[in-house]
């Protein structure tokens, strides 16, 4: 199932396997001595985090023959559970679905204002996390992959010309010309087979909010993802065991589906050259006076109890932890006085991606059907609007029965930013963001929403997301900001004042890039890992 298997990469997939049968931490092509050596306590080049931009680093250090030591907060997902599978479904939610919780909290908090949505589940270091701030709430992967195994896998690269006026100090020409097909090609980035998708039940409920897209005048587009179509056919078909297909996505998924721990950590750990230890609570970093760095890192168990702090020194520190993880790590870096000279625009520029999720009510005859597959395929494009720049993204909402729900997640052009602000009675990173920020996203929402319904005389549904609202507002997929690129770094991710750390993920990308960012984290990625290999690895 994943793209261009070399003999590293096969490799690396074989550490990976072997360090969940062995129930090991750390993971690297000898994990059976491994789990024997002493804690690492110096490596030449440190990555924290384990998602897109992580993932980059990790695997273009170890080609470069650096030894790389990669720490993840989360677990491996590698192992079955009791049940024979590694993540739970959507619909039958266990421990495994949530980051140390005792309810789940997804997005849809009701069903016909019931609460049949969310279950009690046991404490665990499950794979999702929603981190909570008040008036906003952030979704987060937690394991060896990071984001790339919650999400829904759509994989768009934005337009050019919007690509340009977020980021105009990098250049287009040569991200669109290299380091997006460098992305898309290994994180494995394929469509779904338009006349397949015609046909089968699976996208029914696609089809039917094209049609009342179309109605009101609006285009729709496919859009690629990393899930595999192939393999997705083969469950329809009956011949391959099913995943999208049997309601997983929010809480992982089972197969078909190319987390980056299939594709760039695989083929990282394939290099021998990069060691990945998990259950690691990266808290501090400081800097040395040979210039140097040291990170304090809380390994816990499955319980959450921290069993060791461990002090780790590198020659070069890459951050990867995401828009959250990497902003509190500077920002409580530079209001401890770890790394006084930061730049005041660390923990600036934050935002949601413009994300807002409704749901319409179609008639009784516009049913979108009983099965539906996980992986979103279809998405109404109408960022051509000068006055509302909206794309929506047609979700799909598996319950196992026939209904006339029809969901979408909306991404909209907001300029609203948040910031970050240490509180030292915490010591955390405190989120400043308001309700009133997000008006500009709701309007665009509802704007084109109204438009549809209005065509197809139909109807928002207001018993889904509490309060009795028809949009959700309290919560993002898609956290952009805290250490924008050009102004918290230099423009190839370098950490202004301090050589030697750089930041490798969507913390440098300013609020919105207009589409699921992923893809743009990676590319981007890509392209500042080729400079920073060049330049300041120069023997």
């Amino acid at each position: 199932m994943t793209p261009n298997l070399t003999r590293r990469h096969l490799l690396g997939l074989g550490a990976l396997q072997t360090a969940a049968l062995l129930g090991l931490t750390r993971l690297t092509l000898d994990p059976a001595r491994a789990a024997q050596a002493q804690p690492v306590t110096h490596t030449p080049a440190l990555v924290i985090g384990s998602g897109y931009g992580a993932a980059v680093a990790a695997l273009r250090l170890g080609q470069a023959g650096i030894q790389t030591l990669v720490l993840e907060m989360g677990r491996l997902w590698d192992t079955p559970a009791q049940d024979g599978r590694v993540f739970c479904s959507t619909s039958a939610p266990d421990q495994r679905s949530m980051w140390f919780r005792t309810r789940t909290e997804a997005p849809l908090a009701t069903f016909l204002w019931l609460d049949v949505v969310n279950k009690s589940i046991s404490p665990y270091p499950g794979v999702l996390d929603r981190v909570n701030y008040g008036d906003m709430s952030v979704y987060v992967g937690r394991g060896v992959g990071g984001g790339s195994l919650v999400n829904g896998g759509m994989a768009v690269t934005p337009r050019r010309d919007y690509f340009a006026e977020v980021l105009p100090q990098v250049d287009a020409a040569e991200m669109y010309a290299t380091y997006f097909p460098r992305a898309n090609a290994v994180l494995g980035v394929n469509t779904v087979d338009p006349a397949w998708f015609e046909s089968t039940e699976w996208y029914k409920f696609a089809r039917t909010s094209r049609k009342a897209a179309q109605n009101a005048g609006l285009k729709t587009v496919f859009v690629p993802n990393v899930y595999d179509f192939g393999y997705m056919r083969r469950e329809a078909a009956g011949t391959a065991t099913k995943s999208a297909l049997a309601g997983e996505v929010i809480y992982g998924n089972n197969y078909g589906k190319r987390s980056v721990d299939k594709t760039y950590l695989a083929a990282a750990l394939g290099t021998g050259k990069v060691t990945i230890e998990t259950l690691h609570h990266v808290r501090a970093i400081r800097r040395q006076p040979d210039g140097t760095y040291v990170v304090t890192a809380d390994r816990t168990d499955l319980t959450g109890k921290v069993v060791e702090t461990r002090e780790i020194g590198c020659g070069r520190l890459f951050l990867g932890a995401g828009s959250l993880g990497t902003t509190e790590l500077l920002l409580r870096a530079r209001e401890t006085g770890a790394l006084p000279a930061l730049d005041p625009a660390v923990g600036t520029g934050w935002g949601t991606n413009g994300n807002i999720m409704t749901a319409r009510a179609n008639h009784m005859w516009d049913t979108v059907g009983a099965n539906e597959a996980t992986m979103p395929a279809l998405g109404i494009d109408d960022w051509d609007n000068a006055a509302s720049p909206v794309f929506a993204e047609i979700a799909p909402l598996p319950m196992g029965f026939e209904h006339w729900v029809s969901l979408y997640l909306a991404i909209t052009k907001n300029p609203q930013r948040g910031t970050f602000s240490y509180d030292p009675a915490t010591d955390s990173a405190r989120l400043n963001w308001t309700k009133a920020q997000n008006r500009p996203s709701v309007d665009a929402t509802k704007r084109l929403f109204d438009r549809i319904n209005f065509k197809n005389a139909t109807i928002y549904r207001y018993d889904l997301f509490g309060n009795d609202t028809p949009f959700a507002d309290d919560f993002c997929y898609h956290p952009l900001g805290g250490c924008p690129l050009g102004r918290a770094t230099d423009g190839y991710g370098r950490v202004k004042g301090y050589p030697g750390l750089y930041v490798t993920d969507g913390a440098l990308i300013p609020g919105s890039i207009g589409v699921n960012p992923f893809v743009t984290i990676t590319a981007l990625a890509e392209r500042n890992l080729a400079r920073v290999l060049a330049e300041d690895f120069a023997a």
